[in-house]
């Protein structure tokens, strides 16, 4: 199914495609490793996968995508992007579990290799828990001559160390309860390339919707509760997306491109594409979860 805006998906797409979710939101910034996002949320349990993009990125990328897989036509480089486009979903369907990524991000969480999505969510509603907090892991190739965008699926690399967060304060100055700004990989190395506004890698890209609620243009919501971490009695699973976007972003940067000679450090290593790795490296937190 395809929807020719934002506002014809909003309307409609409850009544043209029904689903009681989990559903995936792929936002397509290029072609690049479209189709193998789209596959690893299909893979991962998703019973829709919502894509986002111009038309002829849409039409290119995924021609052969089959009845699941619905494509909305929306620039992901316009103002407020993405914003628009998850408010979007989620005024279409309330009271559904959803995700978004961009393409190229890949979500992981504790032992997916063996439970899938609605069982995740099955669990995190038995913790009376609305949203999975994700923190964003950056990859990129070890070699940028052969792969100069950085992206490579079987040369991916990862940061093992150099993660942190701070406090977390109001308009007024208190510290927000449960709430954290969470930093690292290539945006924390090469932090004089990127905005302070973007250094962030805490997301809560995996959420249950409701009407009234609204995502904002720098990943947090407006319902206070949805930007926790965790919940108040106990730790709280959390998940990885693993993307190749700060990367490609900062090869693709005129102001980055050719002050970074690569992105290899002591502290790189390479990733195995499981979420064992993630949780022995700290990553992420499988709490409760068994």
């Amino acid at each position: 199914m395809q929807f020719s805006s934002l506002s014809a998906f909003a309307s409609t797409a409850a009544g043209a495609v029904r689903t009681k979710g989990p559903i995936a939101l792929v936002l397509l910034e290029d072609a690049v490793e479209a189709h193998s996002t789209v596959a690893h949320c299909q893979s991962a349990g998703f019973r829709e996968v919502f894509v986002f993009g111009t038309a002829d990125l849409l039409d290119g990328a995924l021609a052969d995508a089959d009845e699941t897989v619905h494509t909305i036509v929306h620039d992901m480089h316009g103002p407020d992007a993405l914003a628009a486009a998850v408010n979007s979903a989620i005024r279409a369907y309330p009271e559904i579990w959803m995700h978004y990524c961009y393409n190229t991000e890949y979500l992981f969480f504790p032992f997916c290799e063996t439970r899938n999505i609605r069982e995740l969510i099955a669990f995190n509603i038995e913790e009376r828990r609305d949203t999975i907090m994700t923190f964003v892991i950056d990859l990129y190739s070890n070699d940028l001559g052969r792969n100069p965008d950085a992206v490579s699926l079987e040369d991916a690399h990862l940061d093992r160390s150099g993660y942190y967060a701070l406090a977390r304060h109001d308009a007024e100055g208190p510290p927000l309860d449960r709430q954290l700004d969470f930093f690292g990989g290539l945006r924390w190395r090469f932090e004089e390339h990127v905005p302070w506004t973007r250094r962030k890698i805490d997301r809560v890209s995996l959420f249950r919707s409701f009407k009234g609620l609204e995502l904002r243009p720098d990943h947090t919501f407006n319902e206070p509760e949805y930007n926790t971490y965790t919940c108040p009695w106990h730790h709280s699973l959390t998940a990885n997306i693993c993307s190749f976007r700060t990367a490609k972003a900062l090869m693709s940067n005129p102001g980055s491109m050719y002050a970074i000679p690569h992105f290899w450090w002591t502290n790189s290593t390479r990733f195995e594409w499981n979420s064992n790795q993630l949780m022995e490296l700290g990553l992420m937190e499988p709490g409760q979860w068994f």
